[in-house]
């Protein structure tokens, strides 16, 4: 094999390019229910057989995550037993299964739009399937490139992810949209027993149909990740931990070029010569560090925003919910890009810390609006920071953080582990948002539900600057081989 002695990197550019491909369906996937969920809602309440309540609808828009929890915590097996590319071939094939399934639960079982109880199953089953996809792909897509990754631009590329990701939700905000066209969502209205009912007059078009539409939408994306996947090389790092130096030298020479793959591929053996499956063979506080930046990023609550945006947007009463979601997709993009190309120069830690005073700031704002009379201006660019600081912060840091802190010989094991406990806080965080932002009290009725949401969510982001500053250790500039010496040192003392 004869090896160049510069590494190209429109080679990295093209791997990590298909790789990010599986954030952009991540952002895809779990987004998609942003403009599905009342049309949803507005079917299923027409069940004979069961009533659709508050509850199951928060289940339901959140089922997915249940899959992202399995997915996740099921990520680390496959990642050590089948390697990253692999795994991604599968998280693409359960994407493409669950898009066609969500536009057509019905498949060979159901009648054709009647909504009953065992078809609210098959649907669910399908998002959970769907969700497997995503807890794969959110784990293995970060881990992939930061295997692949120069340690001086590791954190820029891993933050594409994350900007794929909102990217992702970004395109579905316009597909839903665009599928939307000239129809409306269906109206929906609460009795004084507090059953929910649809208005005649609603869109019947919406209800049957257009929710299919948005979710068959993602099957195109999924079919092209999974062709690309075949197209990119297995991770060199995983190659030398299964014993294949050759093929790794291979694939960091074109990376790197020829001399620098060596002194890697030595870094990386270094590492590996005493292989120890055992989680905790670092200590505990590198397990606890990863669990918290994953419980932390989904605590202060920003997936309840994403996913009910629409639904938000409509409680203020200022214009069209679905522009506004759209409006806070492009600032979601813009802000995302701040981390992109600041990460390498400010670090990590100081982006997490003042990410967390932004959100809370935006948390806060939108909570005092529902305290006092303010114009409808005031939650809606509260929302707006809430969200913009998210992105630029604990969007993608937290990610770029989970791929590179961990040790080579437990970075499979933990990423799961910390994925998972990301996905658990998602679901609690999603399926408890329309309850608690639906309770009533006293005179403020469902203003209190609005305020009390969004001030526990600025509590937990002072919380989660305070974790950061206190316990988190930067990683800018170190190698991933470097992070695995920290960590021996510390659990050595």
């Amino acid at each position: 094999m004869n090896y160049q002695e510069k590494g190209s990197k429109t080679y990295l550019f093209s791997i990590v390019l298909v790789a990010v491909l599986g954030g952009l369906l991540f952002g895809y996937d779990t987004a998609v229910i942003s403009g599905a969920e009342k049309g949803l809602q507005a079917f299923f309440l027409g069940a004979k057989d069961f009533v659709y309540t508050d509850v199951i609808h928060g289940i339901t828009s959140s089922s997915a995550l249940l899959g992202c929890i399995l997915g996740s915590a099921l990520s680390g097996f496959f990642a050590t037993r089948f390697g990253r590319k692999k795994s991604l071939i599968i998280a693409g094939f359960f994407f493409f299964v669950s898009a066609l399934g969500s536009y057509y639960p019905e498949f060979l079982l159901f009648e054709h739009g009647k909504p009953d109880f065992n078809l609210l199953i098959a649907f669910n089953i399908y998002r959970i399937i769907g969700g497997v996809g995503v807890g794969l792909a959110s784990a293995i897509c970060p881990m992939y490139i930061a295997e692949v990754a120069p340690s001086n631009i590791r954190g820029t590329l891993v933050s594409w992810n994350q900007f794929a990701i909102i990217f992702g939700q970004l395109v579905v905000y316009f597909v839903n949209f665009l599928i939307l066209g000239e129809h409306t969502n269906p109206i929906i209205e609460k009795t004084a027993e507090n059953i929910y009912y649809v208005l005649p007059t609603s869109d019947a078009w919406t209800i049957m149909t257009g929710w299919r539409y948005m979710f068959g939408s993602e099957a195109f994306v999924a079919a092209v990740f999974t062709v690309l996947v075949f197209l990119v090389p297995e991770s060199p790092r995983y190659l030398a931990l299964v014993g294949r130096d050759s093929r790794a030298l291979e694939v960091l020479a074109r990376i790197n070029g020829i001399t620098k793959a060596r002194e890697i591929l030595a870094d990386i053996k270094s590492t590996v010569e005493v292989k120890s499956e055992r989680l905790f063979s670092f200590g505990v506080m590198v397990i606890f560090v990863g669990v918290m930046l994953s419980v932390f990023q989904q605590a202060v609550g920003i997936n309840a925003v994403l996913y009910y945006a629409p639904r938000i947007f409509d409680s203020m009463h200022m214009g069209d919910p679905m522009v506004q979601t759209v409006i806070m997709g492009i600032v979601n993009i813009s802000f995302t890009l701040v981390a992109v190309f600041t990460v390498e120069k400010l670090g990590r830690k100081p982006l997490l810390i003042w990410g967390s005073i932004g959100m809370a700031i935006g948390a806060f704002g939108v909570a005092v609006s529902n305290l006092v009379t303010v114009p409808p201006i005031v939650p809606v660019v509260s929302i707006m920071v809430y969200s913009a600081s998210f992105m630029f912060s604990w969007g993608p840091i937290c990610w770029v953080l989970i791929a590179e802190i961990f040790p080579n010989t437990i970075r499979g094991a933990a990423v799961a582990v910390a994925v998972a406990f990301q996905w658990i806080f998602n679901f609690i965080v999603s399926s408890t948002f329309v309850p608690m932002y639906n309770m009533r009290l006293g005179e403020m009725g469902d203003k209190f539900g609005h305020m009390f949401a969004y001030a526990l969510y600025g509590v937990i982001c002072v919380v989660a600057a305070i974790f950061v500053y206190k316990l988190v250790p930067e990683t800018k500039g170190k190698t991933l081989e470097d992070m695995t010496n920290l960590w021996r040192k510390k659990s050595a003392k």
